[in-house]
């Protein structure tokens, strides 16, 4: 009877720590979930417009050199 009564309350004192360990490892894991339902309310940037000013420059600067 000794005996369970010392490895129960070795279970009892390691228990908490555990479950302390268990709580830090499996934080980051319960966060994903809760992080990408919140999809909804994203801001983002308009599309930029193609403009062919720096193609118009560089033939530009291009003629310049052959003078």
């Amino acid at each position: 009877m000794n005996r369970i009564a010392a490895t129960t309350t070795k279970i009892l004192r390691l228990l908490p720590r555990a479950t302390l360990i268990l709580m830090l490892l499996a934080a980051p894991v319960l966060a994903v979930p809760m992080m990408r339902a919140d999809t909804g309310h994203r801001i983002e940037a308009p599309a930029n417009k193609n403009r062919s000013v720096g193609f118009v420059l560089l033939v530009s600067l291009q003629r310049g050199q052959a003078l």
